[in-house]
């Protein structure tokens, strides 16, 4: 596949969905929505993609008032495309209408040539937003709440940001979707601006009428050392801090779910297990559920965003102390990126380990965070923030 054939699309998402051995791209846009729209068998009547920024919270939860963000984007961009390619297994398929299958053999051609080896782009100059004593300064406060009750568990995130006039998001992409090997990796634009998304982390999927989904809380680096790197799984598998974050956000997701699951369906099906990535391992749950009678996959999406992972608990509340601690918007960061298929499937991720770029100004952000509880040790929060950002740098040839 060739990356680089995409620059002159200017609308366009690809998601990986590993543990299916499935991916789909939908390219150019044929129709924008206000939602998706589906039928009464539950499925949408063509394949819809979308992009939720964090702030989508606002219009979800009438308790949070207006955000901080003072520009004009929409909380979400739901399109239909023209041509969608979808892999699964071996086997590619494109799914187009039947006066564009001229145009789309031709696109085809194209995209799937052999890609040109990219080379290393230009370094960017990274600028922490906080410095080790601001972040420090906000966790305090933070643990200041959850000493007085307000929250158990907030996920505080900082940014970083430099600027590029050369930076080439489609080679900064392909390096990091084979370095990272991110099982639910997207690639998303909208004009100028642009995800480069390396997520490990599911947010929800959906066969029909049964919903899932995957909070991830903990994390340790990995090492070449096999004896070293196996013990660091077994620590992270065994930490009582990482396993009750965890444990906290399943149970706000399970409370999500249960808004609108038919009765008695909800289920954990996994409880902290440590997936091992290539730069870290990760501790993932897996809760599922039967959507209710006359509801809408649309309709469960909206119920649990933004995601348990990267909020807190309680929800609402720890979402008004982000909105005081980080002092500016996450946009597309902790977001998702996804998709609703005619065959009642859809998947969407959770933007993290992301860099976000608009090419218009040549701005360029990566946002990191952790989860802040009771018994964390703030400075090892710190080291957290770091090593996620470090995986996205090193994984694009930016180290």
């Amino acid at each position: 596949m060739d990356w680089g054939f995409l620059r002159d699309e200017p609308y366009f998402l690809y998601r990986l969905i590993s543990d299916q051995d499935r991916a789909v791209l939908g390219v150019g846009c044929i129709r924008q929505l206000d939602e998706p729209v589906f039928n009464d068998h539950g499925a949408v009547e063509d394949w819809c993609f979308g992009a939720l920024r964090y702030e989508w919270k606002d219009a979800l939860e009438p308790a949070l008032g207006r955000s901080k963000e003072q520009v004009s984007e929409p909380h979400c961009r739901w399109f239909i495309p023209r041509f969608v390619v979808e892999w699964k297994g071996e086997e590619v398929s494109m799914h187009v209408l039947h006066e564009d299958s001229v145009v789309a053999r031709e696109w085809a051609s194209g995209f799937f040539r052999h890609g040109a080896k990219v080379p290393v782009g230009p370094e960017f100059e990274w600028v922490e937003q906080f410095d080790r004593g601001g972040y420090l300064g906000e966790v305090a406060v933070l643990m200041q709440h959850i000493r007085r009750g307000d929250i158990y568990e907030v996920n505080y995130c900082i940014p970083r940001r430099a600027r590029s006039n050369t930076f080439d998001p489609f080679g900064a992409f392909a390096r990091l979707l084979e370095r990272s090997a991110a099982p639910y990796a997207g690639f998303f634009r909208w004009n100028d601006a642009f995800a480069v998304c390396a997520s490990p982390e599911r947010f929800m999927a959906f066969e029909k009428d049964r919903i899932l989904g995957q909070p991830m809380k903990g994390t340790r680096p990995r090492s070449l050392d096999r004896q070293v790197d196996e013990r660091l799984r077994r620590e992270l598998a065994a930490d009582e801090k990482e396993r009750s974050e965890n444990v906290m956000a399943l149970d706000v997701m399970r409370h999500d779910f249960s808004k609108v699951a038919a009765p008695g369906s909800v289920l954990v099906r996994d409880l902290c297990a440590v997936v091992s990535l290539p730069k870290v391992h990760q501790m993932v749950s897996t809760v599922s559920a039967s959507l209710r009678s006359g509801l809408t996959p649309y309709d469960a999406l909206a119920a649990a965003f933004p995601m348990a992972s990267m909020t807190g608990a309680p929800k609402v509340r720890a979402m008004q102390l982000i909105e005081a601690a980080e002092k500016g918007p996450r946009g597309l960061f902790s977001g998702s990126l996804g998709f609703f298929a005619p065959d009642g499937t859809g998947d969407w991720n959770v933007v993290i380990r992301s860099l976000l770029f608009d090419a218009a100004t040549g701005g360029a952000s990566i946002h990191t965070g952790s989860a802040i509880t009771a018994m964390c040790d703030p400075e090892m929060e710190w080291e957290e923030c770091q090593l996620k950002a470090r995986s996205v740098i090193d994984a694009i040839g930016h180290a």
